[in-house]
């Protein structure tokens, strides 16, 4: 597996994993992630094999009161490639991109149902920070996790 920064001729694959992974209304719509991926304050990391992209990853940082905050918009691997490591890979991947862009925490929000990926936080080192009722939908809540970061 290979893993290395988003390149515009990824977008079509890219968003075909996020339709594999998400349906409507849960699913980032093209122009946002475009918007997300374009930004000047944002990491996208691919995780490929043979050309054929197995997932992806989003990190985005903000300063605030001082500080830099990065939050992980995203972590998607086809459905065939999970169980892998891919997505431990890739948290690695966006997690150094923001320490290199100084952030001194990194958190997120994660379907409380979604078992796999809370585990992925757990086993990195993420602690649990509250729980954000109908996050997601009416009856769907989200978790929030966050982890320290010790910049370069």
């Amino acid at each position: 597996m290979i893993y290395r920064l988003y390149k515009p001729n990824d977008f079509a694959q890219l968003y075909a994993i996020e339709e594999s992974c998400f349906q409507p209304p849960f699913r980032f719509g093209r122009r946002y992630m475009r918007q997300l991926i374009g930004s000047s304050h944002a990491a996208t990391w691919i995780a490929e094999e043979d050309e054929r992209m197995a997932g992806f990853a989003i990190v985005e940082w903000n300063e605030e009161q001082g500080e830099v905050i990065a939050y992980i918009q995203t972590i998607e691997v086809t459905q065939a490639e999970r169980g892998r490591g891919i997505g431990g890979q890739l948290l690695a991947r966006i997690e150094g991109s923001a320490r290199v862009a100084g952030a001194a925490l990194i958190w997120l929000h994660v379907d409380a149902e979604n078992t796999g990926a809370i585990g992925l936080y757990r086993a990195n080192s993420y602690l649990l920070e509250g729980r954000e009722e109908n996050y997601y939908a009416p009856g769907r809540a989200a978790l929030i996790f966050a982890k320290p970061l010790a910049c370069l």
